[in-house]
């Protein structure tokens, strides 16, 4: 039997990262190209202890190049509702 993937997560644990936008829309489009879910992990290593993922698509990451500053996919990753940085996940 040939395993093969069928779901990943998207964590990131804080901090700017020039490009990190640009690279959690690629991950996302192509893991959806290939039929591969995506989950998002909200709130860093806090949000994975405590279970605060999400389902993550194409309709998710559009626009967040746009919006700049690694912060931008905390807000993404929470459906865009929160407006400043957390202390935590970036």
């Amino acid at each position: 039997m040939d395993k093969q993937i069928r779901r990943i997560g998207v964590l990131t644990s804080g901090g700017d990262a020039p490009g990190m936008n640009a690279l959690i829309r690629s991950v996302v489009r192509s893991a959806s190209a290939h039929d591969i879910s995506v989950l998002g992990i909200r709130r860093g290593y806090s949000g994975l202890i405590n279970g605060d993922i999400i389902e993550m698509g194409a309709r998710s990451v559009d626009g967040i190049i746009r919006k700049g500053r690694h912060h931008a996919v905390h807000r993404t990753l929470q459906g865009n509702a929160d407006r400043g940085r957390s202390a935590e996940g970036g």
